[in-house]
């Protein structure tokens, strides 16, 4: 296990639970070695103790050489770094999968493209996705994810390895369908936390989900991703989750900028990575690439990068011209 943040730190302790040894390994050599002496990881799950049959190791490379397979669960932004240093120590039959969302900054790769260059053709991949707060898994509360990649017999490694008492692992192979609901959900959550920011209520947040979700669909129409992929956990599941838990960081954002907050002072605040601020750039660079209507992701991008007011960007999209709403 490859990150010791929230996520990383709840995914280790599942699986624990299933019976599958782990190894966690973090960057911050520092706080991971207070989670070895203490067994807790105060910084992102101060209240869940950590078992000591979870193995803390503070070597990169001894980490990777002692696991069977990879599971990466970084920030977007440091995925390729990470996955260049561990190229050369990877086993032939050692796969690589990782639970992050998001698109490579700059390029706007999606991370399993990424991957596919880094790494040789022979290596297997997937990635673990779905509806799931790092908090709630780590309080073994039920939750349900999905486990996609193109090597059926990895996949089914890596969902038993998670799968068992209240987490349940689906599997499939649409690695595109995956990857894109996991990260275009970041800027509907942004939007949907702005909405509320600005005390819009009910009726509109549930119309920016499921027009969220319209754009999530035709932006994966255009990357030939499966429309039942979008239609479940990894995307309408993620979707709803992200867009109305308050443990969501992206709606924690938008929330934010919805009461009036500036971007710097908002992410300063969460003190956490936010994946929707680089999300919101590239899908809007895919829609206008692709030639893809995507009129909330549109907003959201101008005001994270732009500086557009909220209320100017609602009226926006409430000024749009009536339409058919399936494009007939």
């Amino acid at each position: 296990m490859l990150g010791a943040g929230s996520w990383g730190t709840a995914l280790a302790l599942q699986l624990d639970r299933s019976g599958s040894r782990s190894i966690l390994w973090d960057r911050d050599t520092d706080n991971l070695l207070k989670v070895r002496d203490t067994r807790y990881n105060q910084r992102y799950l101060p209240d869940i103790d950590i078992p000591e049959s979870i193995v803390i190791e503070s070597d990169l490379v001894a980490a990777v050489k002692a696991a069977d397979h990879v599971l990466l669960v970084t920030p977007s932004h440091a995925f390729a770094s990470i996955i260049q240093t561990i190229r050369q120590e990877l086993k032939p039959a050692q796969g690589v999968a990782w639970a992050c969302k998001g698109f490579e900054p700059g390029s706007g790769r999606l991370l399993h493209q990424v991957a596919s260059e880094l790494l040789p053709e022979s290596t297997s991949l997937a990635i673990v996705t779905g509806p799931s707060f790092a908090k709630e898994v780590a309080m073994n509360l039920p939750t349900a994810v999905t486990v996609a990649g193109p090597d059926k017999r990895f996949v089914k490694v890596m969902a038993n390895a998670l799968h068992g008492g209240r987490f349940r692992a689906y599997t499939g192979t649409d690695m595109v369908g995956a990857e894109l609901g996991g990260a275009v959900k970041n800027v509907m959550a942004v939007a949907t936390g702005i909405c509320d920011g600005m005390k819009l209520g009910d009726n509109a947040r549930a119309a920016l989900i499921t027009r969220g979700l319209a754009e999530m669909m035709r932006l994966g129409a255009a990357l030939n991703a499966r429309p039942e992929t979008l239609m479940g956990l990894a995307g309408a599941g993620d979707l709803i989750l992200t867009c109305t838990g308050d443990l969501s960081r992206n709606r924690q954002l938008g929330l934010r900028l919805g009461r009036g907050q500036s971007l710097q002072q908002a992410v300063k605040e969460i003190g956490q990575v936010v994946e929707g601020v680089n999300a919101a750039a590239e899908v809007h660079r895919l829609a206008l690439e692709h030639g893809i209507n995507m009129p909330i992701t549109e907003q959201v991008n101008g005001i994270i990068h732009n500086g557009w007011n909220p209320e100017e960007g609602v009226a926006r999209l409430l000024a749009r011209q009536q339409k058919a709403e399936h494009g007939e």
